[in-house]
């Protein structure tokens, strides 16, 4: 290709990705409850669950239109940082801080089942991540030098500490932000931190490998938060949230084990990405919302409005957001096909 066909290939390309970017929006659907969400679990188009501070669990099974709430019972001052959602029935959800939490539900929230508990202040769980209904995984801070690290095979019923641990660096943790910090990339099991170092913790059932990210990091309040596998692609966000408008080293992107840093970078700090198909990935944060068509090698905001996390149904295009003040919104219009 000459540098002519080169130069209207690239101003076709930031055209298309500047007129998507325009053409979505975050519809507001709901901001009623007094939390500060961080757990969502997008089951299909219909089915979505959020968790969050002061036991607050919603349920929608119409797509976001309507929301049943509650503060489960006896853990009104729990922080339910995340939510791993089945059905409109099953569910597990898990807490930072003391004591650290893990529940199950099997009847739509009416009742709870306490699965994991433990009162050593040393216990911070941050996010969960789950293969299916049975097999899954949650991870917590570092003790004693290694993150903590427990695996459940009955659908969050027990838990059982994972006897090869990854070892953490010093001053090293995860955030527990989105739930997003945790995840199944085909057969490996990934962590991502932030702290005294930003990296991408890997495990293959037989050992764990490190990897350096180039995104923010050296102070508590710096690292990756998030990230998104999805077209042979994963994507790294977050940033720093004590500085949410700082926009420099806030993403990194993955193309087989090459790391890349974006040409555009997303507008401020992130909390979470998720994958939406094809190359598209939508990511957000404190300083708003952004949208890769490309793979995440550049990033269009949105909007500058604030939220924590952001899903796409399991099962279905259904993308909502969530966040503090009991915000949850709609991402609209566009879906690429898978």
């Amino acid at each position: 290709m000459n540098y002519k066909k080169k130069l209207i290939c690239g101003v076709l390309c930031l055209f298309v990705a500047i007129g998507i970017s325009k053409a979505q929006t975050v519809k507001v659907l709901e901001q009623a409850k007094p939390c500060s969400i961080r757990g969502l679990s997008v089951v299909d188009d219909h089915v979505a669950w959020v968790s969050g501070s002061s036991g607050y669990i919603g349920i929608t099974t119409d797509g976001g239109q309507t929301w049943q709430w509650q503060q489960v019972k006896g853990f009104e001052k729990s922080d339910f940082r995340d939510v791993e959602a089945f059905s409109d029935k099953k569910a597990v959800i898990m807490s930072a801080g003391t004591p650290a939490l893990i529940m199950t539900t099997i009847d739509g929230g009416l009742t709870w089942k306490v699965s994991y508990r433990n009162d050593d202040k040393a216990y911070f769980l941050d996010a969960m991540a789950f293969a299916d209904d049975k097999h899954g995984y949650t991870m917590g801070d570092p003790i004693d030098g290694k993150l903590v690290l427990l695996e459940t095979k009955d659908g969050g019923g027990n838990w059982r500490m994972l006897p090869n641990l990854p070892v953490a660096m010093s001053q090293e943790a995860a955030f527990a932000a989105s739930g997003t910090c945790i995840g199944l990339n085909g057969k490996l099991l990934q962590i991502v931190t932030g702290g005294g170092a930003s990296r991408l913790l890997s495990w293959d059932n037989k050992e764990w490998t490190y990897k350096p990210l180039p995104l923010l990091q050296g102070e508590d309040s710096q690292g990756v938060f998030s990230f998104a596998s999805g077209s042979g692609t994963t994507v790294f966000v977050g940033g720093d949230y004590q500085n949410n408008k700082r926009a420099d080293s806030v993403a990194c992107y993955m193309s087989g084990s090459v790391l890349k840093v974006p040409a555009k970078q997303p507008a401020g700090f992130q909390s979470c990405v998720s994958w939406l198909g094809k190359s598209v990935f939508l990511s957000t944060g404190t300083s708003g919302t952004n949208i890769s068509i490309d793979g995440g090698a550049t990033w269009n905001p949105i909007n500058d409005e604030s939220y924590n996390v952001c899903k796409r149904a399991k099962h279905g295009k259904l993308v909502l957001l969530a966040g503090d003040k009991g915000k949850i919104g709609l991402f609209e219009p566009y879906l690429p096909h898978n």
